[in-house]
């Protein structure tokens, strides 16, 4: 029978599927107990993770017998990826799982941003009438700015298109004359920044994607652009972003990923008394339905790796 270790939360119904017929250790806060977490890796054949569990050099080493490593997401920067192919250890990440997730939340954020008339409650309940200090903006005619246009940033621009808003990406991985591109422009780096009003993040964390948004790029944007970033935290210069928000350059930002996860105190205190910032702990692709549709691909997965293997 094998032995697989699930480490951060998953949906009940598929560990239960997969502790059916194998030796499962469903420890949801082992990702905070890194010793506990190496002890338990001697005898794993197969990992399930979300995106705090370090799978690196030292856990891999840890874990002699591991086959698999099932991400309940689609980010890899956690793992060791180039010590998973040199063992032939197979890497599953949740593709397409948490698309619609992702997308509302991008949706939902910048409405909040622009509107600013969501966190009044208090003020109405006190007898105040603050109408015109909370008309703000419309998403309609504004322009969307997509950094990156994979299966995500798609599912952005089409709801975005839906609300009438003009959608421009950038992504040099994709040919300029993928089909994928549809009606939306395929733009560069420089004139995205230029001519967006809202900019959405949608690029993996690489050497080459960290703090591309800095202080020159937060410079170059037209003032008052509101800026989300769901993708990976990192590809914003943090500090920078909280200056360009005190100062008035940006008009909001939502932050659902950071450099250090999970945020820090200390970390923290960067974007102490700032109104137009929307702080999330790396929820936007976690909703009741996308955490089903994640965690039974992986299930699948694990399953079928195992079957194949008997």
């Amino acid at each position: 029978m094998s032995r697989i270790v699930i480490t951060e939360f998953m949906d009940e119904a598929a560990v239960q599927r997969i502790s059916a017929s194998h030796d499962t250790l469903y420890a949801p806060d082992l990702v905070d107990r890194r010793t506990d977490l190496l002890d338990q890796m001697a005898r794993a054949d197969v990992l399930i993770v979300r995106n705090r569990t370090r799978v690196d050099a030292d856990l891999l080493a840890a874990a002699p017998r591991l086959q698999a490593v099932g991400r309940l997401g689609v980010g890899l920067d956690n793992i060791d990826m180039d010590t998973c192919k040199a063992r032939g250890i197979t890497v599953w990440p949740a593709t397409g799982a948490n698309d619609l997730a992702v997308a509302e939340y991008v949706i939902t954020t910048a409405m909040m941003l622009l509107r600013g008339a969501y966190a009044a409650t208090d003020r109405v309940i006190a007898g105040e009438w603050p109408r015109q200090d909370l008309m703000g903006e419309e998403l309609s005619a504004l322009t969307l700015g997509l950094m990156g246009y994979g299966s995500i940033a798609r599912q952005v621009a089409h709801r975005a298109q839906a609300m009438g808003m003009t959608v421009i990406a950038h992504d040099p991985h994709l040919p300029a004359g993928d089909p994928a591109w549809g009606d939306v422009a395929s733009v560069s780096r420089s004139e995205l920044l230029v001519k967006s009003d809202v900019i959405s993040l949608h690029v993996p964390l690489t050497p080459q994607t960290r703090h591309m948004i800095d202080v020159a790029a937060l410079q170059a944007m037209r003032p008052g652009v509101v800026l989300i970033n769901a993708a990976r935290g990192g590809v914003v210069d943090e500090d920078a972003l909280a200056d360009a928000l005190r100062t008035g350059q940006l008009a909001g930002a939502a932050l659902d990923v950071f450099e250090v996860e999970p945020l820090t105190r200390e970390a923290g205190q960067r974007f102490a008394g700032l109104s137009n910032l929307i702080l999330t702990p790396h929820i936007a692709g976690v909703t009741t339905q996308a955490n089903v549709r994640v965690s039974s691909l992986i299930a699948d997965r694990v399953l079928d790796h195992l079957a194949e293997r008997v």
